[in-house]
């Protein structure tokens, strides 16, 4: 390959760096479902670390969890997907078994599209919990990962995304997903980068 045609990092867009504030974040958790679980299953022990980073740090921790009760809240995601979708009450709509969940304790946010705003309350939420900066992690890092970030930041809050706490189907997919964050809505962030700034 020419060194003309070399392929950007993300890193050549980060030029914006802050750290999160744990008394004003929430951690938000996307579509960790069984569904997803040949994509999510490589990020677990990066997603579980960050979740207890978070707890430590009394960072609330919210789920999304993506499924379909009947046609009439498909929307274009029938025609995109051919129907493929997670139908409600299947096990393929459950959030995975070794996710780090508390389960009397953590919010889960129930979703039928992209973004995890979209109907769901979740901005009322979160300002009622004196939120005003949200951690994003989860899958898919190009769909439901990046339209809520970028939701999120059109809405007002301050939007840190994860580099090593998503995933996608496809490495390309989730490096243009870091690249387009990096430029215009999101401070990136991994699992280290993370821990270094809630310990100090």
């Amino acid at each position: 390959m020419s060194s003309s045609l070399k392929l950007k990092s993300y890193t050549e867009y980060e030029t914006r760096k802050r750290n999160p504030d744990p008394k004003s974040c929430a951690l938000l958790v996307i579509d960790v479902q069984n569904y997803f679980s040949s994509i999510a299953t490589p990020i677990l022990s990066n997603l579980n670390t960050t979740i207890n980073l978070c707890r430590q740090s009394s960072i609330p921790v919210i789920f999304t969890r993506h499924s379909h009760k009947s046609p009439s809240d498909h929307g274009m995601l029938e025609e995109w997907w051919f129907g493929d979708l997670i139908i409600d009450g299947t096990l393929d709509a459950e959030l995975v078994e070794t996710l780090d969940r508390k389960v009397e304790e953590d919010m889960v946010v129930e979703k039928t599209t992209y973004s995890a705003f979209r109907n769901t309350r979740l901005e009322e939420k979160l300002l009622e919990m004196g939120v005003r900066e949200v951690i994003v992690t989860g899958v898919m890092t190009n769909l439901c990962c990046e339209t809520t970030a970028r939701d999120a930041f059109v809405r007002g809050f301050r939007v840190f995304f994860s580099t090593d706490a998503t995933a996608t189907s496809d490495k390309d997919l989730h490096e243009a997903t870091l690249m387009n964050m990096a430029y215009g809505f999101a401070y990136l962030l991994d699992c280290q980068r993370l821990k270094h700034a809630l310990s100090s």
